[in-house]
């Protein structure tokens, strides 16, 4: 997977089952303002919808898709995909909700020295820059809603249950004192805190640092930091890790925990009344969208 240089193959795939009407639509030049861009909402966004694909096409799309992302982030993400439908029914059908209203944009040629790729819709984006060779993975957003679908008590899918059992484990794992200071507010958030924006640099550490941490409590975060790590087919780096918690720790009501790093940004909320409503995120704060690496190549070339 990630030695095809994020996907090129397949974008390149994709693009060869559009037609040129198609095409137009699913292609924007590298330097479109909307390349660097995350929307996890019910909104209008740029690209193709997978209704207006035909079964090639669609499968192609999916394996881009794949391209990017883990065989157990992949199946998070065909989760959400279809929780749209459940969510749809609990609505009364009155939003037209659809499984297959996810947009595929490419900007750029796959294979030049700049490119980029996104697949997103309602609760789902994932953004793969690539320049001069080197990928960029970040952010990487999955949502759930409903967070939780249950058969007489159990859970029949849970998409980002483990995301938010292991990071209410670490709270209650801490001592007093400790748990203390990575509560930050007594109250969630609307949302998370990066939200829909093109930078997430603005955000300050906050909580506890992983330095503090007893060895199995560290041990645990770091699991936690693992698993959100592993969504991503190519590598990201971490350091000097915070951990902070927001609203109360108990389950079935609004909460939220962040992770930041020297260069990693984890966003975990669940904060309707309810607690049925998840949002993660994973960012690079200092080089989402290949930031970093477009100013290394804009350096280089001059």
């Amino acid at each position: 997977m990630a030695d095809d240089v994020a996907g090129q193959t397949a974008a390149l795939g994709f693009l060869a089952a559009l037609d040129d009407e198609q095409a137009t639509v699913a292609r924007r030049p590298f330097g479109d303002g909307q390349r660097r861009w995350l929307e996890y909402r019910p909104e209008p966004r740029p690209g193709l919808a997978l209704a207006d694909m035909d079964t090639v096409a669609r499968k192609a799309a999916h394996r881009l898709l794949a391209s990017a992302l883990t065989p157990p982030a992949y199946a998070q993400a065909m989760a959400v995909v279809a929780l749209e439908e459940v969510l749809d029914r609990r609505e009364n059908w009155v939003r037209d909700r659809r499984g297959d209203n996810y947009r595929v944009v490419i900007f750029g040629t796959p294979g030049e020295e700049r490119w980029a790729w996104r697949f997103e819709g309602h609760h789902l984006s994932v953004t793969v820059t690539v320049v001069d060779g080197v990928v960029s993975p970040a952010p990487i957003f999955l949502g759930a809603n409903p967070a939780r679908v249950d058969l007489a008590g159990r859970p029949v899918l849970r998409p980002l249950g483990i995301e938010e059992d292991l990071g209410r484990a670490i709270l209650l794992a801490l001592p007093a004192g400790q748990r203390d200071r990575a509560i930050v507010n007594d109250q969630s958030p609307f949302d998370i805190y990066s939200g829909p924006r093109p930078s997430s640099s603005r955000i300050e550490p906050t909580g506890l640092p992983r330095s503090d941490m007893s060895g199995n409590i560290g041990q645990m975060l770091d699991e936690l930091v693992a698993i959100y790590l592993s969504r991503s087919a190519f590598p990201l780096n971490t350091g000097n890790l915070h951990f902070a918690w927001e609203g109360p720790p108990g389950p079935g009501v609004g909460h939220y925990y962040r992770i930041q790093g020297d260069d990693v940004l984890i966003e975990f909320d669940n904060t309707t009344a309810d607690g049925n409503h998840a949002h993660t995120v994973l960012r690079r704060p200092r080089g989402e969208f290949g930031g970093d690496l477009l100013a290394e190549h804009h350096h280089s070339d001059h």
